[in-house]
């Protein structure tokens, strides 16, 4: 009975997800409901002393790399370098090879720091042109975006400032640049599996003799893109590498600026220091403050063309931050409040027989993710539950914690793309797609992701690597 209505609730929140259902409202409600049918007395200090608290704190660590990521997606958007960037690179690298394509862009702009979601929107117009033009199907443009931003530059590349590489680094102490071999073997295999995949896709349908579509039966075709770009692309791609670059040398700088295990700063107005374990927040205040530098270099380069859409386009970045961040705050208090159920515990020692430490966090961390339906929010909800366990496994077998943070990050990147997450929905949505039509080949890159967590765990046992 406990394991059931541990069940129940996750159940019925993937099937709220799956309906449209606001998370921010139904996580609350269904960790209460299970709370209820397994203790009502508990329901009050259970809402207000455990779910509250984690959402809080979840926000409290992670809610300025939301804010930062959008702000600095929405400029690369109103200063035109995403436009800049995508006419640079077809250009590049041809228009008869739409599929590579638009993976690049659509990588360059997420491991750059932009948003899936702001991705997708800057990306759809120049995808939708160049697949008309080759008359690809249309149906295969969500899997194309979906290959460059919600697979290997979401997780596996390292230093990658997307969240699901970035909530690892409070539970293990690490980098956003863990275990860079196996991120890259990792984004390799994916990338290689992925486009071949497409590829092969691309041929079959246009064989049996399927083009991009009848204008008449196509939803949210974009107007044709227009080739009137002024920004070089040089300086388009300026923003994209500072923060890389940023990221890279602030994470070891920043250990070396304050050394010790924690800072202690005096405040006249408190009577007890403010104190802050560098090793926790390091890493996030190195993603902040690279995100802040490529803020700086997009106003240095383009000030009088965002200043005019300025506060406009910083308050759609702030709304889309605060949906962002309070979705994946509400599930990873959901998470905890299953994770402290009878069901939940009973489940965990049942997950304890995988006797693999790398094999069962893998497990553990795509089954949540795939549950809820969100990379952040299923990681967010097994490290809250299981880093310990992780650890001590891990510790035990003499595996780094740059490797649990890296199969952890990329594992969360597997199941969650089932039809219920957030970003395929959106993804659908904007490409004016419906499931039956796209999701085939979706799901196809989700077996590819989830089975390569699995390679770079081989590959670690078999090199040693990391």
């Amino acid at each position: 009975m406990a394991v059931g209505i541990a069940t129940l609730s996750l159940i019925l929140l993937m099937l709220a997800a799956y309906r449209g259902m606001s998370v921010i409202l139904m996580a609350p409600l269904l960790a209460m409901l299970a709370v209820f049918l397994t203790d009502p007395s508990a329901v009050p200090a259970v809402f207000s002393g455990l779910f509250m608290e984690k959402v809080a704190s979840f926000l409290k660590l992670y809610f300025p790399v939301f804010l930062l990521g959008a702000l600095f997606g929405k400029l690369i958007e109103i200063s035109g370098f995403s436009r800049a960037i995508v006419t640079a690179v077809i250009g590049f690298v041809g228009a008869e090879r739409a599929i590579p394509a638009i993976m690049l862009v659509t990588a360059l702009l997420t491991y750059g720091g932009v948003s899936v979601f702001v991705a997708v929107f800057a990306v759809y117009p120049f995808a939708a042109e160049m697949f008309r033009r080759a008359d690809i199907p249309k149906r295969l443009v969500p899997a194309t975006i979906g290959l460059g931003a919600i697979t290997f530059t979401m997780d596996a590349m390292p230093g990658t400032p997307q969240i699901q590489n970035i909530i690892p680094t409070s539970f293990f102490g690490t980098t956003a640049w863990a275990a860079p071999v196996l991120g890259l073997i990792g984004s390799a295999c994916i990338m290689g599996m992925g486009l071949a995949y497409l590829g092969w896709r691309r041929r079959s349908v246009m064989a049996a003799g399927e083009g991009y579509g009848a204008p008449e039966t196509l939803l949210n075709e974009p107007e044709p893109v227009a080739d009137d770009v002024k920004t070089p692309a040089l300086i388009a791609l300026l923003p994209l590498l500072v923060v890389g670059f940023g990221n890279l040398a602030l994470t070891i700088l920043i250990p070396r600026i304050w050394a010790g295990d924690e800072i202690s700063v005096p405040l006249a107005g408190l009577a007890e220091p403010v104190t802050v374990k560098v090793a926790q927040m390091a890493a996030l205040w190195a993603v902040e403050g690279a995100l802040l530098l490529g803020i700086a270099t997009i106003l240095l380069f383009a000030f009088p063309v965002v200043a005019k859409r300025f506060a406009e386009g910083s308050k759609a970045a702030v709304g889309g931050a605060l949906l962002a961040g309070m979705n994946t705050a509400v599930e990873y208090g959901f998470g905890a409040v299953i994770a402290a159920l009878p069901g939940f515990l009973i489940v965990k020692e049942a997950l304890k027989s995988v006797p693999n430490p790398l094999l069962n966090e893998a497990i553990t961390v795509t089954s949540l993710a795939g549950i809820t339906g969100s990379a952040s929010g299923g990681l967010s909800i097994a490290l809250a539950a299981m880093a310990d366990q992780f650890m001590a496994a891990g510790d035990a077998a003499g595996i780094p914690r740059e490797v649990l943070h890296r199969v952890a990050s990329m594992a969360s990147g597997g199941m969650d793309s089932l039809p219920h997450n957030g970003a395929i929905i959106t993804l659908l949505a904007v490409t004016g797609l419906t499931h039956r039509q796209a999701y085939k080949d979706i799901f196809a890159l989700t077996l590819i992701k989830t089975l390569t967590v699995f390679i770079v765990i081989a590959v670690y046992y078999l090199t040693g690597l990391v």
